[in-house]
Parts: C-alpha cells; sequence; structure tokens
C-alpha cells in the first residue's frame, strides 16, 4: 500500500489503498465504506464532517467492532503500525503515571468492562491520567444507553484527531 497523506491522495487512491489508510482512524467496517464511497472530499473538514455523519449512523454492533481495536487506556499497545503508535501517542498521558495511579487505572477498567461489556473509551489526548480516572468514575453512573451515546461522541472525537493526524499536509520548516 501506498502511504496516502493528504485528503486529495485519499479522493485518488484505489479503493484498496483507500480502506487501508482509513481503518486505522476507526476500525468499523462499515465506517470505513462509507467513507471510501463517499470520495471526493476535497478538504480535511469535509472528511472530518463525513467521518461524523457516518458514525452517527453506526449501530452498536458496529461500535463494538471499532472498541475491538482500542487497547485498554493505560494499556500500551505494542506493534509498529500507524494504530498501535497513535494509541501510545494519544494515551501519554498514562505512561507519566504512578503505580498507583496505573493500579487504579487497571482497576477502573476492570470495573468498567464489567459493568459495560467493552473497553472504556475516551479521547484521551491531552488528558494525565487523573482525568481518566475522573471520567471513568463520572461514566460509571450513567445508565448503558447513555454510556453508548457517549462512548460514539468518544469514538468521532479520535476518528477526527486521526484523520487530522494521517491527512494533513506536513508543516513548512
Amino acid at each position: 500500500m501506498t502511504e496516502l497523506a493528504s485528503v486529495p491522495e485519499l479522493d485518488r487512491a484505489t479503493v484498496a489503498d483507500a480502506t487501508a489508510a482509513l481503518r486505522p482512524c476507526c476500525a468499523a467496517v462499515r465506517w470505513v465504506s462509507q467513507l471510501v464511497a463517499g470520495r471526493p472530499y476535497r478538504t480535511l473538514d469535509t472528511l472530518v464532517a463525513a467521518s461524523d455523519a457516518a458514525i452517527s449512523a453506526l449501530t452498536w454492533p458496529d461500535i463494538e467492532e471499532a472498541l475491538a481495536a482500542h487497547p485498554r487506556i493505560g494499556g500500551r499497545p505494542a506493534g509498529p503500525d500507524r494504530e498501535a503508535a497513535w494509541s501510545r501517542q494519544e494515551q501519554a498521558g498514562t505512561s507519566a503515571a504512578g503505580p498507583g495511579a496505573q493500579a487504579a487505572l487497571r482497576s477502573a477498567n476492570a470495573g468498567y468492562e464489567e459493568r459495560f461489556g467493552h473497553v472504556f473509551l475516551i479521547c484521551a489526548t491531552g488528558l494525565r491520567a487523573s482525568d481518566m480516572l475522573i471520567a471513568l468514575d463520572e461514566r460509571m453512573g450513567h445508565d448503558p444507553a447513555t454510556e453508548h451515546e457517549t462512548v460514539r461522541a468518544e469514538l468521532g472525537k479520535i476518528a477526527a484527531l486521526r484523520l487530522a493526524k494521517a491527512f494533513s499536509p506536513p508543516e513548512a520548516p
């Protein structure tokens, strides 16, 4: 696969290359398919708007498919692929946390997963471990329907950030 670095390159790419470029941004097959089929976008803003619309139309099983590609908060995904690298970068706030905060994250994640049946998803970029623990605690009070919509919103934020990372032109020196 050729690395696609801009929205115009995504617009011109083969279906296979566009699919491969989009999948690390959101692993839901329906989301990827909708974005590939909706080309051309021409600009990042238009692509992100299409992503938002596609995420709002996902069923819960589609969202669960996307969740399966996300590591636990505090988990450090290994591997050289783009998605693992982005996850490590996005969760940088947890790597600076001390052993107590790391243990608290593991415990809170386990409780969340037991309650809701899936990983805790939060757009972790720029958040400290303490911020994520507060959010985990608050979201434990949600009913399942409210939490599903919260997860959908967080997935949309993550997808938008990843689209910007993938398709923004490099900054001039």
